[in-house]
């Protein structure tokens, strides 16, 4: 009969190894575990629990002595081992752990730490290879082994067939595109992707990858070609109105370029440099066709979780340089409203106010900025040239010398506000006043 003991021995097993129940012997044979054996099992385990890795080894061998084919010894074993950075000896036990049981995964696990710990990525593969039946998500340990061994072929390959049933995670992303960017994927052979096309239509990547190589040809016709096809074989891809945008531009067919374009920026899977793109050549069309500029209104909310562009302080950047200061305006507005805070954008805005002389909007505005922003010198300035166009001398000259203060080692800027304050030091007839300031500037200039 068992005892106490002999209970918590048999349920300790069961749970450290998953199925694994002595190599599948019955419970009758289980139980006739000796009493001796028991004892330096859990002293091994005691042992281990305070990290004494020395002893645990040497109790755990005592169990071995009297059972060397048990796997689940074995493994103890070899956990002490690997813990103890006898990694030689780690591996041998993991082995013959492995030898004695191939269907457990944690005897294959074990041998896996030792030669990722070891950074051993050759003698991994194979056993991820083995670890990928217990569990599919170990191909992208898989990848990261061929990236390491510089087997980039295999590596893209088990990328994409990945990226067939699943979201790439960040790490494969960065690995496919580090993978395509090298001469030897870049511009895969034409024939290949033919082939793969014609044996898998039904697979989107080689039309992908086969539309980029046609682009980087300049081959667009070629490449609107394989598009169509692709819109043919897999109608609800995505992918091919990233290039059926630019051809659906060139043929002037804003409408069309309008809805392929949106069909792209609500993929998940496209990347965003590749959205940018497509926006960017949307939004160049839009300039000689000003009725398509509702739906670049329409776009950029898109774009509102890219942490790292402001689409539309972008875009009303690029109405600045081409001074189109109304369209600037209004981008300006819009990125403000989005992200309240952002200095660049507010300080861009005020200054295409005074460029486009609107004072009126240029001193509400400043002065909201001043609230939010009482440290900044340049929207005093901001605020005291308005009210000198206004004529409202008195508040001009007070916001001046309120934002004097806040000069620091800013010669151009403090320059700019002795010329504002001469003017409104004149117009209020403080004639000692526009002497001291026409003094300091003198000495700046």
């Amino acid at each position: 009969m068992l005892n106490k003991k002999h209970i918590v021995f048999i349920v300790f097993l069961l749970f450290s190894f998953g199925n694994y129940t002595f190599a599948q012997q019955n419970p009758e044979d289980i139980a006739l575990v000796e009493n001796k054996t028991e004892d330096y099992f859990f002293e091994a385990l005691a042992q281990r629990g305070i990290e004494n890795y020395d002893k645990a080894i040497v109790a755990i061998q005592k169990c071995l002595e009297k059972e060397p084919k048990n796997a689940a010894f074995l493994y103890e074993l070899g956990k002490n081992q690997l813990d103890a950075k006898d990694y030689v000896a780690a591996e041998i036990t993991f082995k013959s752990a492995v030898e004695i049981d191939n269907k457990q995964r944690w005897y294959w696990n074990g041998l896996y730490d030792v030669y990722y710990q070891t950074k051993d990525f050759q003698k991994s593969i194979p056993v991820v290879e083995k670890l990928i039946e217990f569990d599919p998500n170990m191909r992208e340990d898989l990848v990261s082994l061929f990236m390491n061994t510089n087997q980039k072929d295999k590596a893209l390959q088990l990328i994409k067939e990945i990226e067939a049933t699943s979201n790439l995670t960040k790490t494969m992303e960065f690995y496919k595109l580090k993978l395509e960017s090298t001469a030897e994927f870049a511009t895969p052979k034409k024939e290949q992707l033919e082939k793969g096309i014609k044996e898998h239509p039904k697979y989107e990547q080689n039309y992908v990858d086969l539309i980029s190589l046609y682009l980087s040809f300049n081959q667009e016709e070629k490449a609107f070609e394989v598009a169509k096809v692709l819109e043919k074989e897999i109608p609800n891809s995505d992918w091919a109105h990233v290039s059926l945008v630019k051809f659906y531009l060139a043929s002037n067919d804003g409408i069309n370029a309008s809805k392929s374009m949106f069909k792209v920026l609500m993929n998940s899977k496209i990347d965003l440099k590749i959205k940018h793109r497509v926006f960017n050549e949307f939004l160049i069309f839009a300039i000689k066709n000003p009725t398509f500029f509702t739906d670049v209104d329409a776009a950029i909310p898109y774009f509102d979780n890219d942490p790292e562009v402001a689409v539309a302080k972008e875009v009303a950047k690029f109405f600045w340089k081409k001074s189109d200061l109304d369209k600037a305006i209004y981008y300006f507005e819009i990125a403000i409203k989005k992200s309240p805070d952002d200095i660049e954008s507010l300080n861009y805005f005020l200054e295409v106010l005074q460029q486009k002389q609107d004072y009126q909007r240029l001193v509400v505005k400043a002065t909201e900025c001043i609230e939010l922003f009482p440290t900044q010198p340049n929207y005093y300035f901001y605020a005291g040239l308005g009210y000198n166009q206004l004529k409202n001398y008195k508040k001009a000259k007070e916001n001046l010398e309120n934002g004097l203060d806040f000069v620091i080692e800013d010669l151009k800027l403090e320059a700019n506000f002795y010329e504002q304050l001469v003017i409104s030091c004149e117009f209020l007839n403080d004639l000692k006043a526009k002497q001291l300031y026409a003094s300091k500037l003198k000495q700046i200039k």
